[in-house]
């Protein structure tokens, strides 16, 4: 919608253009500076994240469902288990640390996992994150907050029994270190005496979504879509909104025949 403001007479009009002038040259300038930074031109570390922690034992599908939120609600996709084993092919100390502690079926040390995801954060011009498979213990959620300074605004938690899990695993044939019988159940049996305590929390929080993992992709996802379109439609102070109103001044010289005045309108969008 746009609404008159201001008509001024021609005795006035050269003044009146000479400081407009001036005060689009700094509106210029002003939202040059704005469109860049909604661009991303702007340090990562000055933005407030909306984040999302994806809970699951493996197999749950939880990696796939985030694959669609992804593609449906612009989130940017850390998965812990992905970033270990990044840092596992590194060939770091850290990374050969990792290997020994998965193959033992243990959690890796929170700080360690932390500090990869930091990194990755750190990096992305996104602000919307999906931390898959973190925390999966009192410890790691304690040293997220802590490190990272933040609470999750989500959490799912993929509730899948332990024969299907077991199941999906054992076909999806990725070749990785940890994807066998033995190992599998070591994994199944800490997830589900370690989790359960940060499960319980965020539960009190009023922050968790259980999701029934059983069913085709699609169907599990038609229970994943309404958090976040529910969240989409609600403005949030934690999200980057540069809803900015365009000042424009336009000189009316069209009616210089049938007024007496030159009409300078100064339009406004609403």
């Amino acid at each position: 919608m746009w609404r008159r403001v201001a008509s001024l007479s021609s005795s006035v009009s050269s003044s009146f253009l000479a400081q407009t002038a001036s005060r689009l040259n700094t509106w210029e300038s002003l939202t040059t500076g704005i469109a860049q930074q909604a661009k991303g031109v702007i340090a990562p570390k000055e933005k407030t994240p909306f984040i999302t922690f994806v809970l699951g034992g493996p197999g749950s599908g939880k990696g796939t469902q985030c694959i669609k939120i992804v593609e449906t609600f612009g989130f940017a996709h850390l998965s812990a288990g992905d970033l270990l084993r990044r840092e596992i092919a590194s060939k770091s100390a850290d990374g050969a640390m990792i290997l020994n502690t998965i193959k033992e079926g243990k959690i890796v040390p929170s700080q360690v996992t932390v500090k990869l995801i930091q990194k990755e954060m750190e990096l992305s011009y996104n602000h919307k994150f999906l931390i898959d498979g973190f925390p999966r213990t009192e410890e790691n959620r304690v040293s997220f907050e802590r490190i990272i300074g933040v609470e999750p605004n989500v959490v799912l938690f993929f509730d899948c029994p332990e024969e299907e899990m077991v199941k999906r695993v054992l076909n999806r044939n990725e070749g990785r270190v940890d994807d066998n019988l033995e190992t599998i159940k070591k994994r199944l049996t800490v997830f589900q005496a370690l989790s359960l305590p940060v499960i319980n929390y965020y539960s009190e929080k009023g922050k968790l979504y259980t999701i029934k993992a059983i069913g085709t992709e699609d169907e599990i996802f038609e229970q994943v879509r309404p958090i976040f379109a529910a969240f989409e439609a609600i403005p949030l102070n934690t999200r980057w909104n540069w809803n900015i109103s365009a000042l424009v001044v336009v000189i009316d010289m069209s009616q210089r025949e049938n007024s007496r005045k030159n009409n300078i309108i100064v339009l406004q969008q609403l």
